[in-house]
């Protein structure tokens, strides 16, 4: 089932069209990645599910349904443009929003301890939010994005200002949040993230959804036929017919090379291997998200450039 379903969405804003009839379905329970370049268009969609902003066309649907303003109540959103009020106590800031949300005091309370021990910031609650480091401000704001437990939680950038740490402590709770429940769209230009987190993605370019899909499937579809391959006593030979040599690396026992296969099947090509050297580790190298990424976004921009 889709939890959320955004429908041939188009949005203009005087000249500049934001969003030109872009469609998602964001399974429920899922992580959905929403990725492109600055300018693409991911904001206006998000700010149209957010219902800050309506679209000229199309519709979103929360739960097979046409969203309703009340729907904002099961939403979380955190901002790439972090919104805290400065001069605010920590406390009284979480407090604050938990309790717009519909939270009782001690339930938020409650809620605020328990994120405070999860971050290891315990006793922050008098602190005010300008003494705070950005990486520190963004856990406040996080806090207050999922305080309520909202069933779909949309991350813009959500690792902004966080050293490696603190970003992978962020990823733990993120998987935590969707294993209890949530579905989470999840905006970034972080490539490995979304390898690490998102289960769907769509990329958007200029204002189109140039490419959509499972990450694993459309690392697979986007595969150039490279492979690792180690052998025993000595280099990998040169062999045109069947592949080209990428890399080699020697080493004291044998040979590990990247090579780019031709027109053989995987099958034949590790039987061929085995049949004239001690083959000892045979993988297929998948592009990154961060290359199908550059790929896409570069061929998307030269067919629109030549259409014109």
């Amino acid at each position: 089932m889709y939890y959320l379903e955004a429908q041939n969405i188009v949005k203009q804003y005087a000249s500049h069209k934001a969003l030109d009839d872009v469609s998602i379905q964001v399974p429920e329970n899922h992580i959905y990645g929403l990725l492109g370049p600055n300018g693409a268009g991911k904001t206006t969609l998000i700010r149209i599910i957010n219902q800050i902003t309506g679209p000229d066309s199309g519709q979103i649907l929360i739960e097979g349904r046409p969203i309703q303003p009340k729907d904002v109540e099961n939403i979380g959103y955190l901002p790439e443009e972090r919104g805290l009020y400065k001069k605010m106590k920590v406390g009284e800031q979480i407090l604050y929003l938990a309790r717009l949300k519909g939270l009782s005091k001690a339930e938020a309370k409650q809620r605020m301890e328990t994120w405070f021990r999860k971050f290891d910031i315990k006793g922050w609650e008098k602190k005010k939010i300008e003494e705070l480091s950005k990486g520190m401000q963004q856990k406040i704001q996080f806090i207050t994005t999922v305080i309520h437990r909202p069933k779909l939680l949309i991350f813009d950038e959500p690792f902004s200002g966080f050293d490696p740490v603190n970003a992978n402590l962020l990823k733990q709770e993120i998987l935590e949040l969707r294993k209890q429940g949530a579905t989470i769209i999840f905006s970034t230009h972080n490539m490995s993230s979304v390898e690490e987190l998102c289960d769907e993605i769509t990329l958007i370019n200029r204002s189109k959804a140039v490419l959509q899909g499972e990450v694993n499937d459309i690392r697979e579809k986007h595969k150039k036929n490279i492979f690792r391959i180690a052998i025993q006593d000595g280099n990998l030979p040169a062999d045109p017919d069947k592949y080209d040599i990428l890399e080699t690396q020697a080493y004291r026992r044998g040979s590990i090379s990247t090579i780019a296969k031709k027109e053989m099947s995987n099958s034949e090509l590790i039987g061929y291997l085995n049949e004239h050297y001690q083959l000892t580790a045979f993988e297929e190298i998948l592009p990154t998200m961060n290359e199908i990424f550059i790929d896409t976004v570069g061929a998307s921009a030269l067919n629109e450039d030549n259409n014109q």
